[in-house]
């Protein structure tokens, strides 16, 4: 392979990744929105709705690892096509959901098809992501700015789906809604199939799973780090935070609910679209191309410190109000986004440290072992989020928020630079 910057086919190939990571990520958001509320309007409590949720992120974790040696062994294209087809087989098998079920039933079944969907997204995940590894320019800080570009622009897609998803729900219904994202879905999987240029390795057949473990001090404290930075989003993002706006928003009437679905997910949806942005803008912000990796390094540590003083002062808002209350709302509403902009820098710095630290040859197998740790994060959250909110509402929640974000910094301080060179791309 030669390098990018010469190598036009480099360039498309980052494109068609990117698009279908697009796809992908859109569908991804809005069927959260969708299953959240739908089944929050049946009645299901806070844990429940975490219940949903959980097979997801375990099937993440199990994905994450076994993704990375799968692309190793077969090809990074191999792993993104099997995540979007995935994806549309997850999406039509929800269409099959019974209303007249009952609630374990209904529980059991959404929480298989969203282990589906899991899987999917972590396949779609780990390829785009080390593609990037190979795509990327090496001299400056390419790498940097190709990962943050990738990074912040699926992050404001997906915001997109999560209003998307919303506002599906309250104008076609769930099945419906569902049914028309499996379509277009699968009408991009074909167009990529069709598409997508050459520029990505093949695969070694030498590969071992047991590779898939990293040796590297500094992949296995980032991917550390990584558990615990995801960890304090998730644990108010996922089910929390929403219900809780629900609760204000929403005077249990059909036009009520309609307003309260639009609202919550448009704070959502720019919650996340910040988040990319800022991701995308990383590289500026921190004048990345300026500095070493070591310089980046002493960043992180410092922003993830930054990113713990936001949910501490937010539980010190929550607590002092007894029940909820509009400056309450207000506060929480630009506290999260300042939560999403700082948290924004430390996604973004992480998601570079862990391309530079790793080497070439193996960089699928340390994306993936990085990437089940960050569905680890998620998994952990998840489950805190439904039950923090339930036995101590926003104030616990918040609170082990900021817990998590101060494990994750003090982590963080255990990355050291590399003592060698960043291999180049190796040739398919």
């Amino acid at each position: 392979m030669t390098e990018t910057g010469s190598r036009p086919e480099g360039l498309l190939a980052y494109i068609a990744v990117t698009a279908a990571y697009w796809a992908f990520m859109l569908t991804d958001g809005a069927l959260r929105m969708l299953v959240l509320l739908h089944f929050h309007t049946l009645g299901f409590s806070s844990v429940q709705l975490a219940y949903l949720f959980v097979l997801y992120e375990i099937a993440g974790m199990v994905t994450n690892l076994a993704a990375g040696w799968i692309a190793a062994r077969f090809g990074l294209t191999s792993t993104l096509y099997a995540g979007l087809g995935i994806q549309v087989l997850a999406l039509l098998a929800l269409t099959q959901l019974d209303p007249t079920w009952a609630i374990g039933a209904s529980v059991a079944f959404v929480m298989l098809v969203q282990g589906a969907s899991g899987v999917a997204k972590d396949l779609a995940k780990m390829s785009s992501k080390s593609a990037v590894k190979f795509l990327a320019p090496q001299e400056g800080d390419g790498l940097f700015r190709w990962v943050a570009l990738l990074t912040g622009s699926k992050n404001a897609v997906k915001g997109l789906g999560f209003l998307l998803g919303a506002a599906l729900l309250a104008m076609f219904g769930f099945q419906i809604a569902v049914l028309g994202m499996a379509a277009v879905l699968f009408a991009i999987l074909v167009v990529v199939l069709i598409a997508m240029p050459a520029g990505l390795p093949k695969g070694r057949k030498g590969a071992k799973f047991s590779e898939v473990f990293s040796k590297s001090a500094n992949v296995n404290w980032l991917s550390l780090a990584r558990v615990f930075l995801f960890g304090a989003r998730d644990v108010w993002f996922v089910v929390g935070i929403p219900i809780y706006f629900y609760a204000v928003l929403s005077d249990g009437t059909t036009e009520g609910n309609r307003t309260a679905f639009f609202l919550i997910g448009t704070f959502m949806a720019i919650w996340t679209i910040l988040y990319g942005a800022v991701q995308a803008a990383a590289p500026r912000l921190l004048r990345a191309s300026t500095r070493t990796e070591a310089d980046l390094i002493g960043v992180a540590r410092a922003w993830a410190w930054a990113l713990a003083a936001v949910p501490a002062l937010l539980t010190a808002v929550a607590f002092s109000a007894s029940e909820p209350q509009t400056w309450l709302t207000m506060s929480l509403v630009i506290g999260l986004l300042v939560f999403g902009g700082v948290f924004a820098v430390n996604s973004a710095l992480h998601s570079y440290l862990i391309l530079a630290f790793t080497e070439t040859e193996r960089v699928t197998m340390d994306v993936g072992f990085y990437y089940m740790a960050n569905a680890g994060g998620r998994l952990a959250g998840t489950v805190l989020s439904g039950v923090t909110y339930q036995i101590g509402g926003l104030t616990l929640m918040l609170g082990t928020a900021t817990a998590m974000v101060a494990i994750a910094a003090v982590t963080a301080g255990f990355l050291r630079p590399n003592s060698g060179v960043v291999a180049k791309p190796a040739k398919p």
